[in-house]
């Protein structure tokens, strides 16, 4: 954590259900907007298609990174609450209108039953990678120690994602 009590977060956004642009942004605004955060970095929304199964269509992607004073857990809570503010159903099915997740806390290795650190298939998602590597190519990975742009390089070409012809994110 730097000198002044905060530390820097980036956030994976998706969403597959309604206007999942929309999504994004609105979950985007609600992050920075949060007290004592500094918006620092948006990328480009992508569009993928969903991996695994039970899910009814594409997934729009996005990451952000804000500094934050929260510590990671509390972090972690305010995304929790922003997806069930903007309509998540962690219950119902696998689609989802809105999904929040921390992928780095700054340089932070932490594991425990409710928060993995790094988030923990970073290195497996192409979705995550490619518009973290727009806005933070260098940014290195704490376990792996390597950068954004080598985990993309090492994943190659086996999941199909496309950069919309939108603004950032924010």
């Amino acid at each position: 954590m730097d000198i002044k009590g905060s530390e820097t977060a980036w956030i994976g956004l998706g969403s597959n259900l309604g206007d999942g642009v929309a999504n994004l942004r609105s979950a985007a605004r609600e992050l920075i907007m949060l007290p004592g955060h500094e918006f620092l970095k948006a990328s480009s929304i992508y569009k993928s298609e969903p991996i695994g199964e039970g899910y009814s269509g594409n997934f729009y992607n996005a990451v952000i990174s804000v500094r934050t004073p929260l510590p990671p857990r509390e972090l972690l809570k305010v995304c929790l609450r922003i997806e069930a503010e903007l309509g998540r159903n962690r219950v119902a099915s696998s689609d989802r209108v809105i999904d929040l997740d921390i992928l780095f806390y700054g340089d932070v290795i932490l594991s425990d039953p409710f928060l993995v650190l790094p988030h923990p298939r970073i290195a497996d998602r192409r979705f995550v990678l490619e518009p973290l590597a727009e806005i933070a190519p260098q940014l290195i990975h704490p376990v792996f120690q390597l950068t954004v742009s080598e985990l993309l390089k090492n994943l190659g070409k086996s999941q199909r994602v496309e950069k919309l012809d939108t603004k950032a994110v924010i």
